[in-house]
């Protein structure tokens, strides 16, 4: 990986993290064009310079952190089903990562998903308490965010949604949760690194600092200017997106494996 790759894997991400458009998806997408996804440092690249974007949401949400023990109990609660899927899953969720076409797929079936889901959870606009419950189920329909593709944002805001939180403020808990979340993905990803006889050298280091830097200042724009739009005109852009660029993925990838065959 050179410095160009890794800013423009770290652009995508701090633009789709807390987008419901899937950053690993688009991650792997744009690896694999680049012929590096199956490196065992993009791997770690890709989940490592999250924790710039996690910095962004503490930045822009930091008097939200300053809140008492209830709100990082919910959110241990929210995070828990990803730890023990997690753990459980891990080879499998490493094999999926390296297929596009499971990305395409994902892509295309959450977009129709988010074309409805304003239709299938109509909420009020008073401001609904998350309760224990609540942070649980939404933690649940985070782990669907292992399927590359799903996205984690998407899967947990669609899951708040489902729980009668408004737009807004389903998009807002997602965001914290991403903080926990991103966090104990990126320590297990740095000791299963370590634990494979794998070390950093000076090249990679600075690589992963230049890129927890750009997805830092990149995910600031992209946090305010989502949420903004969000709560004006919902989730169908999305939707049509995903649809669009998972097509666009199939046809690359079937056109390619054809190439390779003839």
């Amino acid at each position: 990986m050179d410095y160009f790759e890794a800013i423009v894997l770290a652009v995508i991400e701090g633009i789709t993290e807390y987008l419901p458009v899937s950053s690993t998806g688009h991650m792997i997408i744009a690896s694999s064009f680049f012929g590096i996804a199956e490196e065992p440092f993009t791997k770690l690249f890709t989940i490592v310079i999250q924790l710039g974007t996690i910095l962004s949401v503490i930045v822009l949400y930091w008097r939200r952190f300053l809140q008492g023990v209830d709100f990082y109990l919910k959110l241990f609660v929210a995070f828990l089903p990803a730890v023990v899927l997690g753990l459980l899953l891990s080879d499998v969720i490493d094999e999926l990562l390296e297929s596009p076409l499971v990305v395409a797929i994902s892509l295309i079936i959450g977009g129709f998903i988010l074309l409805k889901v304003d239709d299938w959870f109509k909420t009020s606009e008073e401001t609904k308490e998350i309760t224990y419950a609540t942070a649980l189920k939404i933690g649940f329909f985070q782990t669907l965010a292992m399927v590359p593709g799903v996205s984690r944002s998407g899967a947990s805001i669609v899951g708040g949604m489902s729980q009668k939180l408004t737009r807004t403020r389903a998009a807002e808990f997602s965001f914290f949760l991403a903080v926990p979340t991103m966090f104990g993905a990126t320590a297990k990803k740095f000791f299963d690194y370590y634990q494979a006889g794998l070390v950093l050298d000076s090249h990679q280091i600075n690589l992963l600092i230049a890129g927890n830097i750009v997805g830092f200042l990149v995910a600031l724009v992209a946090i305010k200017t989502f949420i903004d739009y969000l709560g004006k005109h919902g989730f169908k852009i999305f939707g049509y997106y995903r649809i669009f660029f998972g097509i666009l993925v199939l046809a690359y990838h079937f056109f390619v494996e054809s190439l390779t065959v003839i």
